[in-house]
């Protein structure tokens, strides 16, 4: 089985020192070990990289999602050269959307369809009453995402697409679910799934084909910590803290931290 070797970020998550005011600063915390990971068995994938428009054309879409621009500047410095490489070995590149049809014509998403069959049946709902209806609206008009901000969000969504440097190539796969993403590991052998692709606290963690989803199925879910970004509060903007804490959460529950320079170097060394 062909290998490579890479430099990974962990967790220490062990032991608390009950001696010290807060047990927890105890624990071992961030460290770095040179770990092997299977080139047939381990994918890139690139989630919700997506062209959202321009903040001129769709006002209220940037201003519910203030990370746009910094995914756009990650898709414009970090993908070109992360994907490249990646598209030179031999690892598998692969690709989960969302939202519009923006993705449907691509030969990957109908090898993906085909793999996977008919997708399940929704959930049931539970019944919805009238004080739980106007607590909807509330939540839509005072927390997310503003009744002043919904039309744009909707012309935005329509005209979603791929950025250019995430766009897939030939029939690299594409997947809508964890259904059809498991289904394309299945055929590929993949086991260990390394998530670029925006946000690292939201969609790459709970959104279908999120590590979430796809640890169920029995794969490691890992990320690269430059090719990501976070939704971040009016408290945790600054510093990005939401982001860090995310990728604690992801050493610690699903997989490791890679730092995309150090990935990129380990699998040119195997070129």
């Amino acid at each position: 089985m062909p290998t490579f070797q890479v430099p990974a970020n962990y967790y220490q998550h062990f032991d608390a020192d009950f001696s010290l005011d807060v047990p927890g600063e105890g624990y071992g915390g961030w460290k770095k070990a040179e770990l092997e990971l299977s080139l047939d068995h381990t994918a890139v994938v690139v989630m919700h990289a997506w062209d959202c428009g321009t903040r001129e054309e769709y006002p209220g879409q940037h201003r519910v999602v203030e990370y746009i621009p910094r995914s756009y500047e990650i898709c414009r410095t970090v993908f070109p050269q992360l994907l490249s490489v990646v598209r030179a070995s031999e690892l598998e590149l692969l690709h989960v959307v969302g939202g519009g049809d923006y993705y449907k014509d691509y030969p990957g998403y109908k090898r993906a369809v085909a793999l996977a069959g008919p997708a399940p049946e929704p959930l049931e709902q539970i019944e919805a009453d009238p004080a739980l209806e106007k607590l909807r609206e509330f939540k839509r008009e005072h927390v997310y995402p503003g009744l002043h901000n919904v039309e744009d969000i909707q012309r935005s969504q329509k005209a979603r697409d791929f950025p250019e440097q995430a766009r897939p190539l030939g029939d690299e796969g594409v997947a809508e679910n964890g259904q059809q993403l498991f289904a394309l590991c299945n055929e590929a052998g993949i086991n260990h799934l390394i998530y670029a692709g925006f946000a690292i606290n939201w969609c790459l963690l709970l959104s279908p084909g999120g590590m979430a989803e796809m640890q169920k199925y029995g794969l490691m879910c890992s990320a690269l910590r430059e090719a990501t970004t976070a939704v971040e509060s009016k408290e945790t903007a600054r510093e990005e803290l939401c982001k860090q804490i995310a990728l604690w959460r992801v050493a610690l529950a699903f997989g490791f931290v890679f730092d995309v320079d150090d990935f990129v170097a380990a699998l040119q060394a195997t070129l």
